[in-house]
């Protein structure tokens, strides 16, 4: 089964990733978790251009074009094969990030990114994705408490993240079969619970 979570920076998405594959784990399930942009050698190496701070004036063309490659990578290399054997693979970001980040946040062309996903991801679709939503003040304050270092992307101004969010929003209501939108100002135990009850609808686990 394919699993991937979605949400802006801070949103608690890696932290419900590794409480899952815990569960996973304890119910002797075969499972992996990968992460994007990364998740590979080249992938990786990919992660570390887009996220470094001297590569400001990347266009948004670019961004999405490396996330794409990236994105490939990962998906023939870990993630098909892991499926095939049968795997709970659960992918921190996939192709609806680079919708919503490039296209709703960075204007790159919509039809283009759909095209180009289809590409980068052998029309590979999640069999749910969980939507960790907060508000772009939220994530304004626990960046704040957090005092974390920012890297290229984490620098965008707050009405960047506001236009991610909505595009995260309108991507969740035009896949309603596939997507969960689950409220992040509750406890981290609290979405677990909801993160849990929503995969035991579709899959015994």
């Amino acid at each position: 089964m394919f699993i991937t979570f979605e949400g802006i920076d801070l949103s608690g998405k890696s932290t419900q990733i590794k409480l899952l594959e815990e569960y996973l784990k304890s119910k002797n399930k075969k499972v992996i978790s990968v992460r994007e942009p990364g998740g590979t050698v080249i992938s990786e190496k990919i992660r570390d251009i887009l996220l470094d701070k001297k590569n400001l004036h990347m266009e948004y063309v670019t961004e999405f074009l490396l996330f794409s490659a990236s994105r490939y990578q990962l998906t023939n290399e870990i993630i098909i094969p892991k499926l095939k054997k049968k795997y709970f693979v659960l992918c921190d970001r996939y192709y609806d990030s680079s919708t919503a980040y490039q296209g709703f946040g960075g204007k790159t062309d919509l039809k283009s990114i759909y095209r180009v996903n289809k590409i980068a991801t052998g029309k590979l679709v999640p069999d749910i994705t969980f939507l960790i939503n907060i508000t772009a003040e939220e994530f304004v304050r626990r960046k704040k408490l957090i005092n974390k270092d920012e890297d290229r992307i984490e620098q965008k101004d707050i009405a960047y993240y506001k236009k991610v969010i909505k595009g995260y929003l309108k991507i969740s209501r035009n896949n309603k079969k596939r997507f969960v939108v689950i409220d992040g100002s509750k406890t981290i135990d609290e979405i677990h619970t909801d993160i849990l009850k929503h995969l035991k609808k579709i899959k015994k686990v």
